[in-house]
């Protein structure tokens, strides 16, 4: 079973990416010229991998895959956009290429340009997942 969703880019905190189309890598990017596609696989509540490195300015399609059979979520931002996740009251996220809700035993893709160099995590904020350790760190140079 496969999704795609193209969500689109709001303005606010998230104001420094851009949306894009962006060739299958997982944990990072081939070639400093290609467009880059990363896959990040949910199992057992974990990312696979949890850490990411990405280029400065260039477009990435993120590919995630939730193996399990719960929902998840992948959420990446500094942590005031954590904070508001772990307090807010947004059951689905599909609005912002940065916060992208994934059924369980689906795919969905979303593509991103960071264009500031920065470290950001990404979270599953769903009761008990971050804590359980559904944490990644994506690094933008």
């Amino acid at each position: 079973m496969s999704r795609r969703s193209r969500p689109r880019l709001t303005a606010g905190v998230l104001a420094t990416l851009t949306i894009g189309i962006a060739t299958v890598v997982a944990g990072g990017v081939d070639s400093a010229s290609a467009p880059a596609r990363v896959e990040i696989r949910i199992q057992y509540s974990r990312f696979q991998p949890p850490t990411i490195s990405v280029p400065l300015g260039r477009q990435v399609t993120f590919v995630l895959r939730n193996d399990d059979p719960i929902e998840h979520e992948w959420i990446v931002g500094d942590e005031e956009v954590h904070r508001l996740h772990r307090t807010g009251t947004e059951a689905h996220h599909a609005s912002r290429p940065t916060e992208i809700s994934i059924p369980a035993l689906w795919t969905r893709e979303t593509t991103i340009t960071f264009n500031e160099p920065a470290t950001w995590q990404f979270v599953c904020h769903l009761p008990g997942h971050e804590a359980y350790g559904m944490v990644g760190t994506l690094t933008v140079r």
